[in-house]
């Protein structure tokens, strides 16, 4: 297969993608053009925001590259999906505490255009908190929910983690200690049955109360994404939970899986 085939193959097994490429750069418009030109109807990009605005910048004098993104974003149409601001750790050298974030982070999120759906992954355990998660259903912005070595689970919070009326889950590992038994992803080398079992009973609840749900996977979770989330569909079958559906154009649909 031509890797100019990928998507349109990829768009054929799963109904949306979280595109990685966006954290390093904004992409051409005649990229994004492309990307909504080799995927059908009803697709969702999910799309992180360029390292530039915060990584680099840290949310300062950064209105001109979110705006050149968004708009680039934005040739997507109904496709455009959540736009995800991906924060790395953030050592006391650059931010002295959650506090210090905090400060950088609400003014940039009062500028934010309504019309998008935005999500926020933080890397400092400590600072998910009750106030952080209330911060952000202020804005009506998703916190991203991660399966991740360092970071916790939903189970292990002590506060309502869904922050909208939808939310982002990434099934993300532990690369490193993936990494020592293979880099080669075409197979399953870590059984996440029992964490799986887990995030469905989630889902269900979370599906119960109206909430949409987008859910990635990483080959680093466990090898292999496609078997994760076949893995995923099969327990959530076996539990009796109500059939997945296909994506919709209306908002009707509540539940996406996708790699």
């Amino acid at each position: 297969m031509r890797s100019p085939d990928y998507l349109t193959f990829y768009a054929t097994h799963f109904y949306t993608v979280e595109v990685d490429s966006t954290f390093y750069a904004c992409p051409s418009a005649r990229t994004v053009s492309n990307w909504n030109a080799r995927t059908p109807e009803g697709f969702v990009f999910s799309v992180k925001v360029p390292q530039i605005i915060t990584h680099e910048r840290l949310l300062r004098d950064c209105d001109a590259a979110l705006n050149e993104f968004l708009s680039t974003m934005d040739l997507l149409g109904k496709k455009l999906g959540p736009i995800v601001f991906q924060f790395p750790f953030f050592s006391r050298s650059v931010f002295r505490d959650r506090h210090a974030f905090l400060d950088r982070l609400v003014p940039f999120l009062k500028k934010l255009p309504g019309a998008h759906k935005f999500a926020v992954e933080i890397r400092n355990r400590t600072w998910l908190d009750a106030e952080f998660a209330n911060l952000l259903r202020d804005h009506k912005i998703a916190l991203v929910l991660q399966d991740r070595l360092w970071m916790p689970n939903p189970s292990e919070l002590n506060f309502d983690p869904i922050t909208a009326d939808w939310t982002y889950i990434r099934w993300l590992g532990d690369r490193k200690s993936i990494e020592e038994q293979t880099t080669n992803w075409n197979k399953t080398v870590i059984d996440r049955t029992q964490e799986l079992h887990s995030w469905a009973d989630f889902c269900y609840q979370t599906r119960r109360r109206g909430v949409m749900i987008y859910a990635y996977a990483n080959n680093h979770y466990s090898g292999h994404a496609p078997a994760t989330i076949e893995q995923f569909r099969k327990l959530w079958h076996a539990k009796g939970f109500p059939e997945l559906t296909k994506p919709h154009r209306s908002h009707g649909q509540d539940l996406l899986f996708p790699v």
